[in-house]
């Protein structure tokens, strides 16, 4: 026995097929996200803060989830890597290098108002200069960016430059 579709249901089928290439076509993928972190906000911050770095003391405990989140980061398994970050903040929580990895996990995850958020929070804690300053303002960047706001992304990116420093010639 030969099935067909009923002609009348063509239309609905069709414009239920078109609607979902579309959806896939315009979502980014992971890797696009974590390339957006490399290319924004890790290696410009890292280029550009050549001098002096400020970096919080650690414990044992808060280095090894550090490390496990930085592994699930690199497999693609942001979800596990905001789980060891917060379980790092709940040892550290004033640990400006904990809220500006966890602000990154949050772009990735593109969950651009958190990623604000922790970025922020991280900023008025932590160092006024350096690479974790740099990229606290990258990232606060990048998610007003994604959030439509596009004059505080370029503020944001302008403040960036104001962390860097660069290391005495000699003395």
């Amino acid at each position: 026995m030969e099935r067909k579709i009923s002609v009348r249901f063509f239309p609905y089928l069709m414009s239920g097929l078109v609607l979902l290439l579309s959806a896939c076509a315009g979502q980014r993928t992971a890797s696009d996200a974590n390339r957006e972190v490399e290319s924004r906000v890790r290696v410009p911050a890292s280029q550009e803060s050549e001098g002096v770095q400020v970096f919080p003391l650690q414990n044992s405990a808060v280095q090894e989830l550090l490390a496990d989140a930085t592994g699930a980061e690199t497999s693609g398994d942001y979800n596990q890597a905001a789980v060891l970050l917060e379980r790092a903040l709940r040892i550290q929580p004033r640990n400006p290098e904990i809220l500006q990895q966890m602000a990154e996990i949050q772009l990735q995850q593109r969950d651009y108002g958190q990623a604000l958020n922790f970025a922020v929070r991280s900023y008025d804690i932590g160092p006024r200069v350096g690479e974790i300053c740099n990229r606290n303002w990258r990232t606060i960047s990048v998610a007003r960016e994604h959030l439509g706001d596009r004059k505080g992304s370029v503020e944001a990116e302008q403040r960036a430059r104001n962390c860097m420093n660069t290391k005495p010639q000699s003395y």
